[in-house]
């Protein structure tokens, strides 16, 4: 195979990889989110009959999509609680998207704490996830972002929990992993750059910065996930060498600034 060959079959994987494939209800052919979807980038969109939620991503997510008008309606008629039910027993992931305005459901007359009620039974206690939106364009954004999640977490994107990496090279990307903004390969290009986690971790925002795809903002994550105190009821940090002479660690430093920890609550 020539040079070209080889190339085309990589641009093709590459747009293979690339794609979201999405299954969308036969009944959401009235709503503009099918018509939005359409015009993303790389969006395949499937329609046919689901006999659970609105919209299908693989075996692994099924989204309801509820404006909230119809969301208050369904709380009045009894139909909401008994779709999340289904939601949550499904072998798949369910999360709920509410689209509109605060005003859409004037004319029903549902009240606002009648309203944050189903939302508490819907997501704490019958456990599916809500997600606002406001209109049918941004509902069909938020769709093809949470296939293009989970197809990066497929891809190694975010570990599995339980996952036992092996080799020292794994265990530090690993760690690496679970630092704000870092995936698999912002942990690699770190580790490339300043050879190990120990060193990762005492560089600075500056220094941080100097690696591909670390800006300031995921650089200043960094420093302040490794560097600050978390409350504890032990009587002082633990320190590996005794307390001795001389200046305090800076993450030891008093803050002038600093409020009671009720008043932070």
């Amino acid at each position: 195979m020539g040079v070209m060959g080889v190339n085309s079959k990589n641009t093709d994987m590459q747009k293979h990889n690339h794609l979201v494939q999405i299954v969308a209800d036969d009944r959401e052919r009235t709503s503009d989110v099918i018509e939005s979807l359409l015009k993303i980038e790389s969006v395949e969109v499937n329609i046919r009959r689901l006999s659970i939620g609105d919209y299908q991503i693989g075996n692994r997510l099924i989204v309801e999509r509820k404006t909230l008008y119809d969301f208050a309606v369904s709380i009045i008629d009894g139909r909401l609680f008994k779709q999340m039910l289904c939601l949550s027993n499904s072998n798949s992931k369910g999360v709920l998207i509410l689209e509109g305005k605060t005003g859409d459901t004037v004319d029903i007359g549902m009240t606002r704490e009648a309203m944050q009620g189903a939302l508490i039974t819907v997501s704490l206690i019958i456990g599916i996830p809500v997600l606002r939106s406001k209109n049918p364009a941004e509902t069909a954004k938020l769709i093809v972002f949470l296939a293009r999640q989970l197809k990066s977490i497929a891809n190694g994107g975010v570990q599995r929990h339980g996952y036992q990496p092996k080799g020292i090279r794994s265990r530090q990307r690993y760690i690496l992993q679970g630092l704000p903004g870092v995936g698999r390969e912002r942990a690699d290009r770190l580790l490339d750059r300043f050879g190990s986690v120990e060193a990762v971790v005492s560089a600075g925002i500056d220094d941080l910065q100097t690696v591909d795809g670390i800006g300031k903002t995921i650089a200043e994550k960094i420093k302040w996930v490794v560097s600050e105190r978390v409350p504890s009821n032990s009587p002082k940090p633990f320190t590996s060498k005794p307390d001795s002479i001389g200046a305090a660690k800076p993450w030891e430093q008093p803050n002038s600034t600093d409020t009671s920890q009720e008043h932070l609550l």
